[in-house]
Order: structure tokens, then sequence, then C-alpha cells
């Protein structure tokens, strides 16, 4: 029994302004998703790695991940959850045996390898959805329209969400298959259904790389805070 790995990547990155994909903009020398995709895989428990590309650049990923064993590119589509539905339509292809499935974003390229590990393992002992979380620490206020807060959440019970999310294939092709609409969250769709969704432990260098800061905080600091063969597999 198999683990496979969903990673979609046919977002155009324009926050980043860099003019490529987001998944494509290097960090010292590895695009995003080169690191995240050898992350998954130096996990240990990740099998298979199916990478939603943007249909015309479908070559160049595949040129990106060349090197890599058990990565398959697959055509996105226009949404985040476009793209997630046809890499999930590929695994019965790709890994027939998998019945653990994760989402993973190619922009948290600096998850450590522990918060895979965690998120296959609970769902593995029996969790049917997972995510991995972090406390929220910043004051949280509730608006109006007009912007006059009308109240301030007890952030004791929110958490901040990270990838990879991990699923039982079964109930994320359940979730995908009544799902309406576009979702920037997997684990959402699962809770749509009626479905239990499970917490581990995230970490902070799971961030998401979104903005030039962001971009700037991974060059200096994450791609140099750990080994030079991190998330390489021989």
């Amino acid at each position: 029994m198999s683990v496979v790995a969903l990673v979609p990547a046919a977002g155009r990155g324009v926050r980043l302004g860099l003019g490529r994909p987001k998944a494509l903009v290097p960090v010292n020398g590895q695009s995003l998703l080169l690191r995240a995709v050898r992350g998954l895989l130096a996990a240990g428990c990740v099998q298979h790695v199916v990478v939603a590309a943007p249909p015309d650049q479908v070559d160049v990923v595949a040129a990106e991940l060349a090197e890599v064993p058990d990565a398959h590119v697959v055509p996105g589509g226009a949404e985040r959850t476009d793209s997630v539905r046809l890499a999930l339509d590929s695994v019965e292809r790709v890994a027939p045996d998998a019945r653990v499935v994760l989402v993973h974003d190619a922009a948290r390229a600096f998850t450590p390898a522990s918060v895979v590990q965690d998120v296959v393992r609970a769902v593995e002992q029996g969790a049917p959805a997972v995510v991995p979380v972090l406390p929220v620490s910043d004051t949280v206020k509730k608006v109006d329209e007009a912007g006059n807060v009308v109240a301030t959440v007890d952030r004791a019970e929110l958490r901040a969400v990270q990838t990879p999310q991990g699923f039982t294939l079964d109930v994320l092709r359940e979730a995908y298959a009544a799902a309406d609409g576009v979702a920037t969250d997997d684990a959402g769709l699962v809770e749509r259904i009626g479905g239990t969704v499970h917490t581990v432990a995230g970490h902070p260098h799971a961030l998401k790389i979104t903005t030039a800061f962001d971009l700037a905080i991974a060059e200096s600091v994450l791609a140099v805070d750990i080994p030079q063969d991190a998330g390489e597999r021989a």
C-alpha cells in the first residue's frame, strides 16, 4: 500500500511578480517545486508525487523534475481545485495500490520531513483527514462592511493550517465528487460532506511563499538553514 502526494502547481504566481509560474521560481538555485517534490519523497513515507502543471508548460515542468524518481506530471486546470481533481484522477494509473493521498503546496517547499511523516502516520492510524496546524499568534478582529471592529475573536481556538494535508483516498475522492465551485482548502471539502478533520503540529518553516518578502526570507534563512542534501533522494 503506497502513499501518493498531489502537488497543484499550475498557478501563475502573480503576487510574486516574476513573470513565471510560482512553482518554478528558484530559491538559491533550486525551484520551489523541485524542493517541494524532493522534500516529500525524502520524508521516506511517500512513494509517488503527481504534479499538476500549467497546461502550456507540462514539458517545462517535466524537464524540471526529470531527475527525480517517482515524480509524474499532468496538465493542471484554471483553478487550484481543478488541478487537484486532475491529479487525483491520475492516481489509479500512477499508484493503483495507493490508499493514502496528500495534497501539498509547492510554495511550502521547506516543510520539514517530520511534518510529512506525522500527517501520513495519522491517516494510517485511522484519521480520514489530517492537517498540520500552528497556533494563531496575532490578535484577530472581526469587522463589518464599513471596516469597523465588531468583535475580538478568541484566538485560543484558532489554528493556521499548512500542508501537506492528508486523506484516505476514498474520503478525498468523495469530497471532490461533492465539491461545488472553487476551494482553497481540501480539508474544507471534507468538512462540507460531514467528515472529521484531525490536526497534527505544523512547523514555522512550512510557511507559504507568496510575496517577494516571503521569497527573501526563504533565500536568506530557510534555504541556508538546512543541509545541502536535504530533500534529495538517491
